[in-house]
């Protein structure tokens, strides 16, 4: 029996990307499949074509798929934010919070350091990276210190970076004509490079670059060294961990600080272009919440984030493609499927889980029975 069971256990943990591919493919498939439903609902004669459209129609020129990439890159950070925490146990769901205070404090160098020149839009990303960091870095020590929860105090951080980031545009960079922070100066702004030649006159710009080597440097971090498996013993087991000499409060509050980071160069990618500026009536930044999605349907890998992304892209962009047969609030709807069955993919994966285990010991048992084993 003990031969049986380590014959099962080790064939299944020869699998566990495999079951990790299948089920986010199959919350995804569910959300769409549901959405279809819908759009089949309101209008049955217009959703064969429509459906097709919103799936394929980003594809159909260079310049749609760059909207495409273009729209990915802070929902691939804030997801990759919400991945790291998730991995290393906590759940920062004040992404959003962390993405305002990195894109205001990138926008108020991008406004005011001219003097930077050359190395003007650089410092702007660091300056969001800090400021989405130091955010961070307040429910990693509320956790660590006072064992406060971090969805509580990172949810309410959230409203509070809303409204810090108005005091700080009304106050040092407002736009009174259009009620917004100013535009950031020339040099403050990301470069394009040669990316809107590839992709159709697209305003793409590096931080598709910037966005895709840190995804692959947080996958190295968390994998590939001692100090990502610290983090990532600390989220399955802190005792365990401290007993292993691990430092438990450190590793907690590096997580957090690591997560805000990432949150904040989402912000200050985001803003440091020519045509966004920071509205003083907007609301909470909702790519915080879009990236728990995204973390969610990855199953908090952090490549299969950059994978999640460009899905999520793909259905926003191709959602504008259908407006013309169906509202607005129908497209809302079916990525609001999407995101809810990502939510479920953890399930998914322990179904698939349970049907591979079964099915190996059926095999296995079969085996011994003809005399294989």
């Amino acid at each position: 029996m003990n031969k049986l069971w380590s014959s099962v256990l080790h064939s299944i943990a020869k699998r566990p990307n495999r079951i990790n591919v299948i089920s986010s493919f199959a919350a995804a498939f569910a959300g769409m499949l549901l959405g279809f439903v819908l759009m089949f609902i309101v209008s049955p004669s217009d959703s064969f074509g429509a459906f097709f459209n919103m799936v394929t129609g980003p594809f159909q020129s260079m310049n749609r798929i760059g909207m495409v990439v273009r729209s990915s890159v802070p929902i691939m950070l804030t997801g990759l934010s919400v991945a790291f925490a998730f991995r290393t146990g906590l759940f920062n769901i004040g992404a959003s919070g962390q993405m305002m205070i990195g894109a205001v404090i990138a926008i108020y160098i991008g406004v005011h350091w001219e003097f930077l020149g050359s190395f003007h839009w650089i410092v702007g990303i660091f300056g969001g990276i800090i400021g989405g960091a130091m955010w961070g870095a307040i429910p990693g020590l509320l956790k660590a210190f006072r064992n406060v929860h971090e969805v509580v105090t990172s949810i309410m951080l959230n409203y509070v970076a809303l409204y810090v980031a108005r005091l700080m545009i009304y106050t040092f960079m407002e736009d009174t004509l259009r009620g917004s922070s100013l535009r950031v100066a020339r040099t403050a702004r990301i470069p394009e490079g040669f990316l809107p030649q590839i992709f159709g006159g697209a305003r793409v710009d590096i931080s598709i670059i910037i966005a895709l080597l840190v995804a692959v440097g947080i996958h190295f971090v968390l994998n590939r060294t001692t100090f990502g498996f610290e983090l990532k013993s600390v989220g399955l087991s802190r005792p365990a961990a401290q007993y292993a000499g691990i430092r438990e409060k450190r590793s907690v509050v590096l997580s957090m600080v690591i997560a805000g980071a990432l949150s904040g160069l989402a912000g200050a990618l985001y803003f440091l272009v020519g045509d966004r500026q920071f509205g003083l009536s907007d609301g909470i930044i909702e790519y915080g919440f879009t990236g728990i999605a995204i973390a969610l349907l990855a199953l908090s890998a952090p490549l299969g984030v950059i994978i999640a992304a460009f899905f999520y892209g793909v259905i926003y962009r191709g959602g504008w493609l259908i407006q013309t047969v169906y509202r607005e609030e129908i497209i809302d709807i079916i990525i609001g499927f999407i995101i809810y069955f990502s939510a479920l993919s953890l399930f998914t994966k322990q179904v698939i889980a349970n049907y591979l285990r079964k099915k190996t010991k059926r095999e296995i048992e079969i085996a011994e029975k003809e005399g294989d084993v």
